[in-house]
């Protein structure tokens, strides 16, 4: 170990203690670096991006934050940063090596995806730019817990002067979410530190191709309490004095706070890049000229900080370090072939198990609930006396009745989404009647419950689903509501890359229980190609989703239930043509009553063909089904509800009774939900098949405006009826 000399002052910023501790952690990120470059040269590490020249700004965020106390979502060259905050060189190089032991994702991610729950730096993935709407969620979860007084131990949950760490290289800031999370986070003044580290490339495509004008900073001065600080990234005392001053402006609950970091980048971006191929030597010599780790050591030795043998010495010991920790790391084996399918959902919450399923002991009266006398009255509101009575509900009805309930229970729950609140300027109130949702769904939630738990969002599907599941992650239970299914795809990134995934690349360290609801379907008469849309199986094709649609009030209400109990990712499904129908009503049956996942539902017995479906085609088979009497022909109609997981043991059954098989969905028939399983039942009961399994679906074109037209592209009575009839006459 090198002598520690007395402390001097350098400036007024870091004295010699931390200038040692941030030198030997550049250093260290550097040698890092090269060790996993030469292992990969040997085929013993997989892929590798480099840290080198980020070091000083990423080591100086370390020195910045409070370790276990703020919240950080790292770039992935912030080597440096992770460990400054405590990380070892054997934990990078763990992850480096695949080994199964390794702490940021079970060798399920590449390296450098850094992730602690110790250091609360949840897991983040490859697709850039998605964690500037996760960590603006996650300190809108500390804004939330703040305000929301009936959770219990609410202290525990957040810190009143924390603070979220972003780091990202200058070419994530062209990403959407990046200025969708400026917005958010500027708007409600979140504690936000955004460090974009600007080595002037995005692999080969240079900063002023990227960006107008070349300067991220120039172009975010319009945004109101946002901090705006530009430093030398590569002086490790000039950015500590930067983010310093940008960290007290994000603690002081001012609002947000951004570092524009101008470094280097040595090295090509990853091991798969030649930088050679598109950049001039003179601009290479250039940056090295600007190497941080040599310019730090290079300042400690002319300042008489240390001596030359006292840097030789750190190095030689961090080099040794490093040597033993890669050898201990290559001893580790990988992770056995049998972990693949771990936890892709949780392993604590099983919404298909029994204690989820309380279909059998509900009794419909039609009484109404008991309740508080608030809630009472909020409710006979919200239903104009249709549920407060002993009438049936719609599904809008029973839907908007469980959130309540759910509500009440757990005050975590908080709802948000394009115009779910009823009047976002609360001092209204009193004079309106409020919006709660284009369906109403959600109607007289804020009046009982506040503006904390029950918010507008921007117009934008990708801030919605990255605010919940940065919310999430910390321990909220967001509910989240995406207008139409229609709209739902500037999300579909965070939709298929981040909620479904969280658990699984973390190898069950962190996790994203959220519900996403979001009305769907045709039959609308009008809702043309914008406001018509299926495509369920894009979503049930996706490991790490839960996805449910109901075909009737009471269903809505029991899988709803279970989705909000879940710890995982649920997409729940609401059809617009059903929200109102009066065929399809229920009394309520209770605070408890939970349908679990993967149950079907015999809507309808029968002995000669069996049809499956969901949605809107229960009704339509049902109706099929009746008809169908009259030509000799029995029909045993089963609702799905749960579209993943399905329930296989049902259709086999049914299939083993009647032998014959029609699949109704509202999906194109190409490449739609029911192929996959028309597809199972072929490879798995084929001996018991005595016709071809049928499929009756949309045409593969999309939804006409017309009416006419409308009702030849989506599958109707008559279509099922045929279907019906030509099987069983096989």
């Amino acid at each position: 170990m090198m002598a520690i000399k007395p402390e001097l002052k350098v400036g007024a910023a870091l004295d010699r203690a931390e200038l040692i501790k941030l030198y030997r952690s550049m250093y260290a990120s550097r040698r890092i670096d090269d060790k996993e470059l030469l292992l990969k040269r040997q085929n013993r590490v997989y892929f590798q991006l480099s840290s080198a020249g980020h070091e000083a700004v990423s080591a100086a965020a370390g020195l910045v934050l409070r370790p276990a106390y703020d919240w950080v979502y790292p770039h992935y060259r912030d080597r440096a940063l992770v460990l400054q905050l405590g990380m070892t060189p054997y934990d990078l190089l763990l992850a480096s090596v695949a080994a199964r032991e390794d702490q940021n994702s079970g060798a399920r991610q590449m390296p450098m995806h850094w992730a602690s729950v110790g250091l609360n730096m949840p897991s983040r993935s490859s697709a850039v730019g998605m964690q500037f709407l996760q960590a603006v969620g996650a300190a809108e979860a500390g804004y939330r817990y703040s305000l929301i007084s009936e959770i219990k131990e609410r202290s525990d949950c957040f810190k009143s002067d924390e603070m979220v760490y972003i780091g990202a290289g200058d070419g994530m800031t062209s990403e959407g979410e990046f200025w969708e999370s400026l917005n958010t986070a500027c708007n409600l003044r979140l504690p936000v530190l955004y460090v974009i580290q600007d080595n002037g490339y995005a692999i080969s495509v240079p900063v002023e191709v990227q960006t107008a004008g070349g300067s991220v900073s120039r172009l975010v001065t319009g945004f109101p309490n946002l901090r705006l600080e530009e430093c030398d990234g590569t002086n490790v005392i000039e950015s500590y004095e930067a983010l310093a001053r940008a960290a007290d402006h994000c603690r002081e609950r001012r609002g947000p706070a951004l570092v524009h970091a101008h470094v280097i980048r040595p090295y090509s971006h990853s091991q798969s890049d030649d930088e050679a191929l598109y950049r001039l030597d003179e601009e290479r010599a250039f940056d090295a000229a600007r190497d941080p780790v040599k310019r730090l050591g290079d300042e400690l030795a002319q300042k008489l900080l240390v001596t030359p043998e006292e840097l030789r010495d750190l190095r030689n010991e961090v080099d040794a370090e490093i040597d033993a920790a890669a050898d201990r790391a290559l001893a580790i084996p990988q992770p056995s072939k049998e972990s693949a399918t771990l936890y892709i959902y949780s392993p604590d919450v099983d919404p298909t198990a029994p204690q989820f399923d309380t279909e059998a002991d509900t009794g419909l009266t039609g009484a109404p609930v008991a309740m508080s006398g608030a809630m009472a009255g909020t409710m006979a509101g919200t239903m104009a006396g249709t549920m407060a009575g002993t009438m049936a509900g719609t599904m809008v009805d029973l839907i908007n009745r469980c959130l309540h309930e759910e509500m009440a229970r757990d005050p975590r729950i908080v709802v948000l989404g394009e115009d779910v609140a009823d009047a976002s300027r609360a001092e209204y109130l009193d004079q309106v009647k409020g919006k709660g949702g284009v369906f109403k769904v959600t109607h007289n939630l804020q009046r009982q419950y506040g503006g904390a738990r029950v918010f507008n969002t921007p117009l934008a599907e990708a801030n919605i689903i990255g605010r919940a599941i940065g919310m999430a992650t910390r321990g909220l239970k967001p509910v989240a509501e995406i207008q139409f299914f229609d709209y739902i795809w500037p999300a579909f990134m965070q939709l298929r890359n981040e909620a479904p995934l969280l658990r699984w690349r973390s190898n069950n360290a962190w996790k994203c229980p959220l519900v996403v609801r979001v009305p769907i379907g045709g039959y609308l008469k009008g809702g043309a190609i914008y406001h018509s849309q299926s495509g369920v199986s894009l979503f049930t094709s996706i490991p790490g989703w839960r996805v449910v649609m109901p075909a009737t009030a009471l269903d809505a209400a029991g899988l709803l239930r279970t989705a909000i109990r879940c710890d995982d990712p649920v997409l729940f499904l609401e059809h617009k043509h059903l929200y109102r129908q009066t065929y399809n009503k229920s009394a309520y049956p209770g605070p408890e009553f939970m349908i679990p996942f993967g149950k079907a539902k015999v809507a309808r017995e029968g002995g000669d063909v069996t049809v499956i479906t969901y949605g809107a085609l229960v009704q339509r088979s049902l109706t099929a089904a009746s008809r169908a009497i009259g030509r000799g022909v029995s029909v045993e109609v089963i609702d799905l509800r749960s579209l993943n997981p399905y329930d296989w043991p049902a259709i086999r059954s049914s299939v083993r009774k009647t032998h014959r098989v029609v699949l109704a969905y509202e999906d194109s028939i190409s490449w739609g939900y029911g192929a996959e399983i028309a597809a199972r039942i072929v490879d798995e009961l084929f001996d018991f098949l005595d016709a071809p399994v049928r499929r009756v679906a949309a045409l593969d074109t999309f939804v006409a405006y017309a009416p006419e037209v409308e009702e030849e592209i989506l599958p109707q009575v008559d279509d099922v009826l045929q279907a019906v009839t030509e099987i069983a006459a096989y």
